[in-house]
């Protein structure tokens, strides 16, 4: 019963954690892709989608390109619009953008159609949007329709889609359509040297604090021909509720991680509180010939350690192989309106499998050591018997 209480325990944290995991990871790469984990912006930028421009070479481009922090800077520009087909209407945000573009993410998330390639030297009509829009408006690929702009004097632009893309985050998909940045330098009358800011994509999301102080360093103090200032901020300030919900899953986590090792300390404790009932007589004959009582308390946490070590080894092959059922088949579905995804999450760690595996057996140990003094308070007299 204490193997397979410990088995269960592990199992389920393993399960825990690797599903917690993959699902931040998820989310939060989902958020990043769209819009890059930080921004630099023209300070005087409010939070409506009409931006103020920037200049695209700036002076602390290549100290900013050689920061370790950094893996890839890429320009970008954001207008406000309206779609309009024969029987539809919806506003969107057109999100321009330049031969520089890192389409990884949105390659990835492609289901019908191809993306559309951009040069320095011309532009194109094409346009990338979300499968959620693309059903909301009727849309397919190679349709074309046309985008209305609210300025003086109103502008309109006709565009075609290339490609369909989707990734469950409804919040972003209904809004963000992918075009050339020359259609909105164009629109607001900007030069081929101005864009709404640049997106930042780092190495490690969990070095984003510190990577966004070294951006903040080298470009938050900087002012243009102009005398505007630059604003950086990352993707944690501008979505922070977002941030705030995967963080509140660690919680979960640790509840889980927590009621289990309860579970299996105590049927551990069980186990060796049975031992030590089984061997009282041992004990006894034990003691009788000068065995310290540390050293019989030594002999049965051994012991327990080998049943712990049972348990651990179960324990892996059903959280790990319910793991690998889930990743491989995708079994356990979701509501992606509610969760971003469409099935379960699965992120593998021999890193967190190691960290649990070793956590277990000493906490379940160092839960041992107050029921194993139980030894102590056994005398020889009244345990050994005479025939």
């Amino acid at each position: 019963m204490s193997v397979i209480g410990i088995a269960l325990g592990l199992a389920v944290m393993i399960v825990a954690v690797a599903i917690t995991t993959g699902f931040k990871n998820e989310v939060r790469n989902k958020v990043v892709g769209f819009e890059s984990h930080i921004q630099i912006l023209n300070y005087d930028t409010n939070i409506s989608y009409e931006t103020v421009p920037v200049k695209k070479n700036q002076e602390f481009m290549p100290e900013l390109i050689a920061s370790p922090w950094i893996k890839h800077i890429q320009v970008f520009a954001i207008k406000a619009g309206i779609i309009k087909t024969d029987t539809e209407i919806q506003g969107v945000v057109l999100k321009g953008i330049g031969s520089d573009f890192d389409w990884t993410f949105f390659q990835n998330s492609l289901v019908e159609g191809t993306i559309f390639h951009l040069t320095d030297t011309g532009s194109t009509n094409q346009v990338l949007i979300s499968k959620s829009l693309a059903d909301l408006l009727k849309l397919n690929v190679g349709d074309s329709f046309s985008m209305y702009f609210v300025q003086d004097p109103p502008r309109a632009r006709k565009f075609a889609i290339s490609g369909i893309y989707e990734t469950n985050l409804e919040e972003l998909d209904k809004i963000y359509v992918l075009a050339d940045i020359k259609h909105i330098q164009r629109l607001n009358n900007w030069n081929e040297d101005q864009v709404s800011g640049f997106e930042v994509e780092i190495h490690d999301f969990r070095e984003l604090f510190p990577a966004t102080l070294d951006v903040i360093q080298t470009v938050g103090f900087e002012l243009d021909e102009e005398g505007s200032r630059l604003k950086v901020r990352n993707i944690m300030q501008k979505y922070p509720q977002i941030f705030d919900w995967l963080n509140l899953q660690d919680l979960n986590v640790w509840i889980i991680l927590v009621l289990m090792l309860l579970v299996a300390g105590f049927n551990m404790i069980s186990g060796l509180l049975i031992l030590i009932l089984e061997r009282t007589n041992m004990i006894g004959i034990l003691k009788s010939i000068g065995t310290r009582n540390w050293s019989l308390r030594k002999i049965f946490l051994y012991q327990s350690g080998f049943i712990i070590a049972r348990g651990l080894f179960w324990g892996n092959i059903i959280g790990i192989g319910l793991c690998l059922l889930q990743d491989q088949f995708e079994l356990l579905k979701l509501d992606p309106s509610t969760y971003y995804l469409s099935s379960v999450p699965i992120n593998f760690s021999f890193l967190n499998i190691l960290l649990l595996n070793a956590g277990t057996m000493v906490l379940i140990l160092i839960m041992l050591l107050l029921p194993s003094y139980l030894i102590s308070r056994i005398t020889p007299v009244k345990t050994i018997r005479f025939d």
